[in-house]
């Protein structure tokens, strides 16, 4: 293959972003997710309460998430988004998939932590055929809890930070093929009293954070807001890629030219 500048072309994006959103219990992670466009959910957990959404049927295996993204392959359905809730309650169906096709009762019967690398490849099947949905314009929401996680700088002191809760192997998976990690929570402030114990006070109304600070490991590659409220408004949005305008490139122009005065 000949490379030159007449071979530059621009890069297009021609699928949907896969977003994860993490957050702690109560955050407001489904209700965000559901207001996506045209939205199914595949259960992991039964975490709707009372939203109005189409859902499959609680998801009791690992195959069942399987049979459930499978089936949107198929035209006609209408939906535009899919929302797996949550990927923390994903992952033991997982291992108990691994522990069956090994023929032990628990995945840690495998020894030598083979278990947690043999459910790699079921996690690289879930994000393959998110990622083939998204190519079909249907958007993957994933939900997660997070857990807070020690975490060793090597430019600061060591922080505690929230990240979403999977084991490592799964978690490094997620960073590497989401589009987009938001992280959703409640601002709070510590209010100091002499007279009793610190009491965290809420402070604001729930958001959505998507550029990286030290409490949280969001991720964007999107035109998103780096912060947004939780309403949902600005999820429609999230669900494509965008870029601003960006004049192109003088393809004839090399580094040795200079303009003429």
């Amino acid at each position: 293959m000949s490379i030159s500048l007449d071979s530059i072309k621009r890069n297009t994006i021609s699928r949907a972003p896969l977003i994860v959103v993490h957050g702690p219990p109560g955050a407001g992670k489904t209700y965000f997710a559901a207001h996506a466009p045209n939205p199914i959910v595949i259960r992991a957990e039964d975490g709707l309460g009372a939203l109005d959404v189409d859902a499959f049927p609680p998801a009791e295996t690992y195959q069942d998430v399987i049979d459930a993204l499978a089936s949107l392959f198929d035209d006609g359905h209408g939906y535009q988004s899919v929302v797996i809730d949550s990927l923390s309650a994903l992952e033991p169906l997982i291992w108990a998939q691994v522990a069956r096709d090994a023929g032990v009762k628990n995945h840690e019967e495998i020894g030598y932590g083979k278990g947690y690398i043999l459910a790699m490849d079921y996690w690289n099947d879930v994000m393959s055929a998110c990622k083939a949905l998204s190519h079909k314009g249907i958007t993957p929401i994933l939900i997660a809890h997070s857990a807070i996680v020690r975490y060793d700088a090597p430019d600061a002191d060591p922080y505690d930070r929230y990240q979403i809760k999977l084991h490592k192997r799964a978690f490094a998976l997620m960073v590497e093929q989401a589009d987009v990690i938001g992280f959703a929570n409640t601002p709070v402030h510590v209010k100091k009293s002499e007279e009793a114990k610190n009491k965290a006070v809420t402070k604001g109304k729930r958001q959505l954070q998507v550029s990286e600070t030290q409490p949280s490991l969001p991720k964007t590659a999107t035109a998103c807001r780096t912060q947004c409220r939780l309403n949902g408004a600005r999820l429609p949005s999230m669900c494509r890629f965008t870029r601003p305008p960006h004049p192109p490139p003088n393809k004839h122009r090399t580094t040795n030219q200079r303009k003429t005065p």
